[in-house]
């Protein structure tokens, strides 16, 4: 790669990493793919450790409303029927009854009386209530007016008596984004523009916990919130996982009484019709009942799997590191272990994940998934790109000193492996060096004698490359070409000798035109040889060249050393595989240096019939 290509690819280097990190920190606050990462992180994070015995469900279900018939004529009198079932057996009585069906209007005296003493009868009974969302604008922490879309513009409880006898709390579920229920409340503060009072509920999940936790004597767990007063729970179990009897069988004495001693017991919808069922985190394939919900959360507050993100600063300063190490690590390694080290990054992350969520803490994965897919498609495109660009640079280099053809070979190929070595082949091997050039340099200023040297060298250039062959080097003056290499040729004997006499012609012309414009003349002298040649790259790992050597190429220079200007010099070899095509004079035997044996060679004027190919 040439420094020019270097120099701009170290920059795409630089700027391209510093725009992923830049970006991949920014969507990470904002958080544009929150249903996409959930996705994720609920598969990784739910834990399902299998529910707890100690949660009961009794269900209003299909049976239960087959058998007593409109839920809106017997929800009362029945729900009062259990509570005296539990109170007439103190030996068997359920720890706490959270009762997840809201009475907030006062109806019928009689069966709400019946329904307070019920519960009255127990020492502690949980009911559902409900708070009611309506944004308005509030002030914020520095007297601003802002809209609060989450606003608690009222509270709806147990109608009164009921609501001094038990424990009202809001059963609301908090519905995700996405549409899923993953995250749960402790309290909320509600204020009363009624009595100017600014009044705490808890939520039904936790009152039955705080219950839950005094009468065992365990330590009270509240797990920490986010600016909306949420935590995330992980769930236990899935849709029908908890433990669950119809209500009518309970109330029909087929239950026994001992099935919820000590027992965390909760009454609520467990049928279609009451569209008391959401999408959750724990299986999106299929809905789950509220009072289902409520059950995992309270095995939540016991368990303590519960959680919370961190906030957008220091997911901004993680995200940035984890991305910027990444990027470093892999940023200049070769493709197979940049490949490796991303899987290894997501594997280490998700592990990351998954312990940091047993610890509390909630950690959006997809950017950094999302960022290890980016960088290991980059190197990729980048390996790719590069790598092309380098090849057509390549290429383009190629075609100074081969012919067309055979860059258009090396193109299809696509093997551009440069590396130490050689390969015996038969090759055309052709020296050309101009005659008088000395002399004339001496007549010339610089720029003049370089103009000249480029123009023969120009010529000698496109007669070469216009037969196939490869120009192998510059020498000062001369030039040395070879054929049927690096690749097969056909004739390429042949083309070698057409090579030289296309050189002789164009030599005339230049000729003419040097001695109008300086008044001096140069002409060439060639001289081709045939026969076996190692070829290859010649040289060391960081200085090579493509060349041919050999007593083949020895004596190709010694032949143009002997031929006169405007002379074209053969070996027998060569003239004994084309003698039928080409018009040659033989010039007898010759001595060559550093050969014992004289040489027959033969001076070459056209080809036959005047016919050129």
């Amino acid at each position: 790669m040439d420094k020019q290509a270097y120099e701009q690819k170290k920059r795409f280097k630089l700027w391209v990493p510093a725009v992923i990190g830049i970006t991949v920190a920014l969507i990470t606050v904002l958080n544009p793919f929150y249903a996409q990462d959930s996705y994720i992180t609920d598969y990784l994070y739910t834990r399902m450790t299998g529910i707890s015995s100690d949660i009961i469900i009794v269900g209003v279900d299909e049976e239960t409303l087959s058998a007593y018939g409109n839920f809106n004529k017997w929800s009362r009198e029945k729900t009062a029927e259990l509570m005296e079932y539990f109170a007439s057996d103190k030996e068997n009585l359920p720890l706490v009854l959270g009762v997840d069906i809201m009475f907030t209007d006062a109806l019928d005296d009689s069966v709400d009386e019946r329904l307070i003493e019920a519960a009255r009868g127990l020492d502690y009974v949980v009911m559902a209530g409900n708070l009611v969302y309506r944004g308005a604008m509030e002030q914020d922490g520095k007297g601003n007016l802002v809209y609060n879309g989450q606003h608690i513009s009222a509270v709806e409880m147990p109608f009164e008596g009921l609501n001094q006898v038990t424990i009202g709390a809001f059963s609301n579920a908090c519905i995700a984004s996405d549409g899923c229920v993953r995250y749960a409340m402790n309290d909320a503060i509600y204020n009363n523009s009624l009595t100017n009072e600014i009044e705490k509920y808890d939520s039904f999940a936790y009152s039955i916990y705080k219950i839950y936790a005094e009468k065992k004597g365990i330590n009270l767990s509240v797990p920490s919130t986010n600016r909306a007063g949420q935590f995330q729970f992980f769930y236990s179990g899935e849709s029908k996982e908890f433990s669950h009897v119809s209500l009518a069988d309970v109330l029909d004495g087929k239950i026994p009484a001992n099935a919820f001693k000590n027992k965390i017991v909760l009454l609520g919808a467990y049928a279609p019709g009451f569209q008391d069922a959401y999408q959750t985190a724990a299986d999106r394939g299929s809905s789950m009942y509220g009072v289902e919900i409520h059950a995992n959360i309270i095995q939540a507050y016991i368990q303590q799997k519960t959680a919370n993100s961190p906030t957008n600063l220091a997911i901004l300063i993680i995200t940035t590191a984890v991305v910027g190490l990444f990027i470093f690590l892999t940023w200049r390694q070769k493709l197979s272990v940049a490949l490796a080290e991303t899987a290894a990054a997501f594997v280490i992350t998700i592990f990351a994940g998954k312990l940091a969520a047993s610890k509390g803490i909630v950690f959006p994965l997809i950017y950094l998934l999302l960022t290890f897919i980016i960088v290991a498609i980059y190197h990729i495109v980048e390996k790719y790109v590069f790598e092309r660009l380098r090849r057509m640079k390549t290429l383009e280099v190629f075609k100074k000193y081969v012919a067309p053809q055979v860059v258009e070979e090396i193109s299809k190929s696509g093997d551009f492996k440069l590396k130490l070595g050689g390969e015996k082949r038969d090759i055309a091997v052709l020296f050309v060096d101009i005659r008088g050039f000395t002399p004339l340099s001496e007549s010339l200023e610089p720029e003049q004698v370089v103009s000249v040297l480029n123009e023969y060298l120009a010529l000698a250039t496109t007669s070469i490359l216009n037969h196939s062959g490869t120009l192998d080097k510059f020498i000062g003056d001369a030039a040395m070409a070879i054929f049927n290499a690096p690749f097969d040729q056909n004739d390429y004997i042949y083309e070698a000798v057409a090579a030289a006499l296309d050189l002789r012609r164009g030599a005339d012309e230049l000729k003419r035109k040097l001695e109008q414009e300086v008044g001096k003349t140069v002409a060439f002298g060639v001289g081709i040889n045939c026969g076996e040649a190692v070829v290859g790259n010649i040289g060391c790992e960081f200085r090579m060249d493509y060349t041919a050597i050999g007593d083949t190429v020895n004596t190709a220079a010694r032949l143009e050393s002997n031929a006169k200007a405007g002379e074209i010099l053969i070996s027998e070899y060569v003239y004994e595989k084309i003698k039928d095509r080409i018009l040659a004079e033989p010039i007898g035997e010759i001595p060559l240096k550093g050969k014992s044996k004289k040489l027959q060679v033969y001076s070459v004027k056209d080809i036959n019939n005047q016919v050129y190919k």
